[in-house]
């Protein structure tokens, strides 16, 4: 019987089996940023145990409220700062320098085929876009990850999602990841993992990949996976160039991270994606969503477009072609935040970072700060943020805040018209 690429990755990294069916796991990276990372470190250096077991395995960055807002804030982005530089981290990413985490970590080629990722983040499981196996974790498992490079799993079993047909002009990979949340629900794929296969992610591009991945956790994932191809090949190369002779030697080592055609999933989902109409979210769950048709015309008083899930040059590019030329509705703002400094300068060296100015966005830089309602783009009670984000929750943005997530184009038209808003139709 054939092997998932979870069950292959759990293998290759089992280091031992305390219990039935759960399995200590060694760790290629452990990601850490300032919000959940300095309770760990309190803890460790409490306990007389601030050590860390591979300093080049770690990658941290201040992310979630940069720059510091307040005081608390500023406190804890210097417990992490005092913590890199105390251990000699040399992948620490400080402000000026840093980036959303799950996009800065992959482009810097961090993440691999094959590896084992944690960090106290819910969407870590972006990074299974690469064909590895990665999950947010919880403090204890973040010290323990820290200290020993190890994490205990449930070995999870695997969903298959086969995305097939055409994708029409004008949808895209947030839009097909939201209507797979609808049919699987927010607890449809707890305790296992995702896997995204089919023609539709064969031709994705990686930035494509990373958004589906990365709102696995709002189906209850552990993690969502892709398998390694040529695409994942071509965006590491740069990294991997000395490791392999050639590209097509990197893609037959990393085929082995490929799920076996007999391999077993729980379940197998077949959706033809032909017809699919952009998505968007209604309500205070991932999967309460609606074709754009049934949520056309609802006003909106900010567009937010940025974030792990949407924040990349290709976002950004979506947007700024249904942006161009036009300026945004008097009814609302709009605030766009590149995912990292090489987004930024792409963006900027492209004329994006213009279009968006011209047309009256305030350009922000790097931060996770508006998604989970911290700062740059915090919500006030009653009003509604149309969000290229990944979590619609109750708050989420701001007390007594409503967001309707949808993609960079449709969030784009919104802030032109000032009500949700098909791009198709501009």
């Amino acid at each position: 019987m054939g092997k998932t690429l979870a069950e292959k990755i759990f293998d290759a990294h089992l280091k031992d089996e305390p219990f039935a069916g759960t399995k200590v796991l060694s760790l290629d990276r452990v990601l850490c940023h300032e919000i959940t990372t300095p309770v760990a470190i309190a803890d460790l250096v409490w306990r007389g145990k601030d050590r860390v077991f591979d300093r080049d395995k770690l990658k941290v960055v201040i992310d979630h409220v940069t720059p510091s807002k307040d005081s608390k804030t500023a406190t804890q982005a210097k417990i992490l700062r005092d913590w890199a530089r105390r251990h000699a981290i040399p992948d620490f990413f400080d402000v000026g320098r840093n980036g959303v985490c799950h996009a800065i970590f992959p482009e810097k080629g961090y993440i691999r085929p094959g590896y084992t990722v944690i960090m106290g983040d819910s969407h870590t499981c972006t990074h299974g876009a690469f064909g590895a196996f990665a999950a947010g974790v919880g403090t204890t498992d973040l010290e323990v990850g820290i200290l020993k490079g190890v994490c205990a799993f449930r070995e999870p079993t695997s969903i298959r999602v086969n995305l097939n047909g055409e994708l029409p002009e004008g949808v895209y990979a947030k839009d097909v990841i939201l209507y797979v949340i609808s049919q699987l629900g927010v607890n449809g794929a707890t305790d296992r993992v995702i896997e995204f296969r089919g023609p539709i992610v064969d031709e994705m591009s990686m930035e494509a990949r990373m958004t589906l991945c990365n709102m696995a956790i709002e189906a209850g994932g552990t993690s969502g996976v892709c398998m390694p191809d040529m695409t994942t090949v071509e965006y590491l190369w740069p990294f991997i160039q000395d490791e392999f002779p050639s590209m097509e030697a990197a893609l037959a080592d990393y085929r082995q991270w490929v799920s076996d055609e007999d391999a077993v999933y729980d379940k197998v989902l077949d959706i033809d994606v032909s017809n699919l109409e952009p998505q968007v979210t209604f309500g205070y769950k991932p999967d309460c969503v609606k074709p754009i048709t049934e949520m056309s015309g609802i006003p909106v008083d900010q567009v937010y477009i940025g974030t792990c899930t949407n924040g990349r040059i290709e976002d950004l590019r979506q947007a700024a072609a249904v942006i161009e030329g036009k300026t945004i509705a008097d009814s609302l703002r709009g605030i766009v935040s590149p995912a990292t400094p090489k987004i930024f300068n792409e963006a900027l060296a492209e004329g994006i970072i213009q279009i968006f100015m011209d047309a009256g966005f305030c350009v922000t830089n790097p931060t996770c700060g508006a998604c989970l309602g911290m700062s740059n783009g915090v919500l006030a009670e009653g009003e509604i943020c149309a969000s290229t984000s990944n979590r619609n929750f109750n708050g989420r943005m701001g007390k007594g805040g409503m967001v309707h997530l949808m993609s960079p184009a449709t969030a784009a038209a919104t802030a032109i018209t000032g009500v949700i808003t098909d791009a198709r139709s501009l």
